[in-house]
């Protein structure tokens, strides 16, 4: 019994600093704040940046599905992992426009890959009644980066943390290590994963779940809630800075303050569950 315990959290523990490295896309909206600070941009190439993220999301969420469907969950989500590194590595080489863009790109990417892969994952680890309570901590987990995201970027350019040189982009290097952490305990994991019945899903067959009012509901209910979440994100601090004349560093704290420390633990995991249905079959299906 303790031996299946002890195998158990080498499994999840990995998961675990996965679901932090998902919450790395949302250090977008303060970080966009300090690059229209540093390069003197106006709102409108500000604003690029919190839009290419979750674009990317949108290109590559349904092909990150089919991919998983081929090379497993564990091998996308180390992808997702190592793409997520570039997406950090880059900012450290300096904050032009055009490497922000391409930085952001790969975040957005990055997080597409991991959001789509990580749930299913850890459906294998985690089983019965205790799945629902193992995703909600672990978007909890996801919180933990998205909280702190602010806060580090603010003591860095405040250099009440050591920035070496860097300012607000020390939050880079440090969530850097965090990813290669992830990567190295999730690539030593031994995870079992469940085979798929059936075909590969094609893209039509994936799409063709918005046919479904559920589906389609649950969909645009989810774009406005992510919509809400990042556009408040990012201009909550524009906000404060324009009306009571704060500086960026004291506004950076607004995303914090608005939206991780008052809203509720909100999954939408079961929706991730939803799986293309296989060629020989037709409805949903659910775990």
């Amino acid at each position: 019994m303790e031996n299946t315990k002890n195998a158990s959290l080498s499994k999840l523990i990995p998961v675990m600093f996965c679901f932090f490295a998902m919450g790395f896309v949302d250090l977008v909206g303060i970080a966009s704040n300090y690059v229209k600070a540093d390069l003197n941009l106006t709102d409108s190439q500000a604003n690029i940046f919190p839009s290419l993220v979750f674009f990317w999301f949108l290109i590559f969420s349904v092909p990150t599905g089919m991919l998983m469907s081929r090379i497993g969950q564990r091998k996308t989500v180390l992808l997702s992992l190592v793409v997520t590194f570039a997406s950090l590595l880059l900012p450290v080489f300096g904050d032009s426009y055009m490497l922000m863009l391409i930085s952001f790109s790969l975040l957005g990417i990055g997080n597409a890959l991991m959001q789509t892969s990580l749930n299913p994952l850890l459906s294998n680890i985690v089983r019965g009644d205790r799945l629902a309570s193992s995703l909600t901590f672990g978007q909890f987990v996801k919180a933990i980066a998205s909280f702190l995201a602010p806060y580090i970027a603010m003591w860095g350019a405040t250099q009440t943390i050591p920035s070496f040189g860097l300012g607000w982009r020390v939050l880079f290097p440090i969530y850097l290590i965090i990813a290669v952490v992830a990567i190295l305990l999730l690539n030593g994991a031994q995870i079992e994963e469940e085979k798929e019945e059936g075909k590969p899903s094609t893209l039509g067959q994936c799409l063709a779940l918005l046919g479904k009012p559920f589906i389609l509901l649950s969909f645009i209910g989810i774009m406005c809630h992510v919509g809400i979440d990042v556009g408040t994100n990012t201009t909550a601090p524009k906000i404060l800075m324009e009306r009571l004349n704060m500086g960026l560093d004291e506004a950076a704290f607004a995303p914090v303050s608005t939206l991780y420390s008052v809203r509720p633990v909100v999954s939408w995991d079961r929706l991730s569950y939803v799986k293309c249905p296989p060629n020989h079959s037709s409805g949903l299906v659910w775990p």
